[in-house]
């Protein structure tokens, strides 16, 4: 069997020097000691043992290693991967921290390969149903100014590749999906609350009731007393 074939886990060391490539399989990075810098066509990683970063296959990029280092390695086959996977910058919480501990115990044994396997595949279905960060990050903000800068910055895009990205990954711009993200929360407030405009405004991160009101009926073509009155009847 092709070695590209098959889920490799395993510890590995980079060097100080940059090297270029690409690989025909996904591949999970986690660190356990040391750092390792990546630079892709539109993102630049100083990947830190708080993180671990996925590489989709045939993305080509270049990595070094300052430091002492050593790193968890998962290659996972195409054929385990959901289709178009992209590049993910992800902070390691609990269960990313507990995936990390159960790989380094099957570099470690080696023995059982359906074991690594169902594994994997647990890995690559929570990265299917993963947000990246700077989607997590609009669900957590979306009542605040949000800048595109900031979002690109987060997932460590330059911002002229930022917009496409999102579009591609979620079907619309990031400034519509804002929107919508807005535009239902205050369609449930004024449906399941009594709060005046005003509040509901401040609540949104309107200036005021005035501009809320506008905004409401840019998207909705009404206003938003004249929704609560039909939708609450």
């Amino acid at each position: 069997m092709e070695k590209f074939n098959q889920v490799i886990c395993e510890k590995r060391s980079y060097s100080r020097e940059f090297i270029s490539h690409q690989h025909e399989c996904g591949q999970f990075l986690f660190p356990l000691q040391g750092s390792l810098e990546i630079q892709t066509k539109w993102q630049n990683i100083n990947l830190s043992p708080d993180y671990c970063f996925y590489l989709p296959p045939k993305l080509n990029h270049n990595y070094r290693s300052k430091d002492r280092n050593e790193f968890i390695i998962l290659d996972i086959p195409t054929k385990y991967l959901p289709e178009d996977t992209s590049s993910m910058y992800i902070m390691l919480d609990k269960q990313w921290a507990s995936i990390r501990y159960l790989l380094l115990e099957e570099a470690k044994s080696q023995e059982n390969l359906s074991s690594l396997v169902d594994l994997t595949r647990y890995v690559t279905n929570k990265l299917q149903i993963s947000r990246p960060p700077s989607i997590e990050y609009i669900h957590k903000h979306f009542k605040e100014p949000i800048r595109l800068e900031t979002l690109a910055q987060i997932e460590n895009y330059h911002p002229v590749y930022y917009s496409s990205w999102f579009k591609q990954k979620m079907g619309k711009s990031p400034k519509v999906y804002i929107t919508e993200l807005r535009l239902r929360e205050a369609k449930d407030l004024l449906l399941s609350t009594g709060w005046s405009m005003t509040k509901i405004s401040e609540e949104l991160g309107f200036e005021n009731s005035s501009s809320f009101t506008r905004w409401f009926v840019r998207c909705e073509e009404m206003p938003p007393q004249k929704y609560r009155t039909l939708n609450n009847g």
